[in-house]
């Protein structure tokens, strides 16, 4: 009995290790994911050379150079100089500014819009649901781009273009959003903390976004990257169709315009292609963020 106890006695107990939350194992998983983190850096990167603009280049990107018309790259232009003679590296920098802050301003009000009104009705149902819901679909089936035309045309030299061009895409793009966030709030509105939130007097505003929103946040977040993707190629779409950005304005999309002439397209890949490239690129980064921020939220995930 005495040797027993002693060997008792020399037993090394472990403490239980803390289990991670579900948003620090998240954050876990998506560190681990290269790819994801590769894009999130050129992502950072690129947004803070764009809008570091007016401190890496002192090129003026509105003044006409006739005397340097579409030169070729060199030490003076690194991207050579476009048709008007401005040069497209400045151009390129200032693009990114506009592009990514009509993608972000963007993306802020269309998840915004959507979540509340997905909310809403997610969380009422019946009559308010229908109504919203119907609301939802006639913004789905509305003519996007005879909109924006209409739009441009009837505020042209009244609104600045930019915020109009940002209003409209904004309004036209948040029923996606809706409709994902209300069938979210639909399957956690009856679980059994909500119905007892409901018992004892919550308020419906204090459900929804101090306990419903917090458990559909991960959705939000994985729908957000995506719908940014969306609006820089909704923006430069756009600007490449002369109905985006005002043309005075620098921005990817306006970059490509000039791509339309074929003396352009087959002669001078300076002018046109360094846009084309960052768009791709900054396009797919996001896209990468965004599985990887799917598969970081996904449980079944063991990556």
């Amino acid at each position: 009995m005495q040797i027993a106890t002693q060997k008792d006695t020399n037993i090394i107990k472990v403490p239980p290790q803390k289990s991670l939350s579900p948003w620090a194992m998240a954050r876990k998983k998506f560190v681990k994911n290269r790819l994801a983190m590769i894009s999130l850096i050129f992502l950072v990167i690129v947004a803070i050379i764009s809008f570091l603009a007016p401190f890496i280049t002192t090129a003026d990107i509105t003044k006409v150079n006739i005397g340097q018309m579409s030169l070729e790259p060199s030490g003076d232009h690194w991207l050579g100089t476009d048709k008007a003679g401005r040069d497209v590296f400045t151009r390129l920098l200032y693009g990114g500014r506009i592009s990514l802050l009509v993608g972000m301003s963007c993306t802020l009000f269309v998840i915004v819009l959507g979540t509340m009104i997905g909310s809403i009705a997610g969380y009422f149902g019946g009559t308010v649901d229908s109504l919203l819901m119907r609301f939802t679909d006639f913004i789905l089936n509305f003519p996007f781009l005879v909109f924006v035309i209409v739009i441009n045309a009837i505020l042209f030299g009244r609104v600045s273009g930019l915020w109009v061009l940002i209003g409209v895409i904004s309004l036209l793009s948040w029923g996606g959003i809706a409709r994902i966030v209300r069938s979210k709030i639909l399957a956690e509105k009856e679980n059994e903390y909500i119905i007892a939130a409901i018992s004892i007097g919550c308020s419906p505003t204090k459900i929804i976004v101090k306990h419903l929103l917090p458990n559909v946040l991960s959705t939000i977040i994985v729908q957000a990257t995506i719908t940014f993707a969306t609006m820089i190629v909704a923006e430069s779409g756009l600007s490449f169709l002369g109905f985006g950005v005002p043309q005075e304005v620098p921005s990817w999309g306006n970059m490509l315009s000039s791509a339309i002439e074929p003396d352009v397209m087959q002669f001078k890949l300076w002018i046109w292609v360094p846009p084309a490239i960052i768009i791709t690129i900054t396009i797919l980064s996001i896209n990468f963020i965004g599985e990887g921020l799917k598969d970081a939220f996904n449980p079944k995930s063991r990556r």
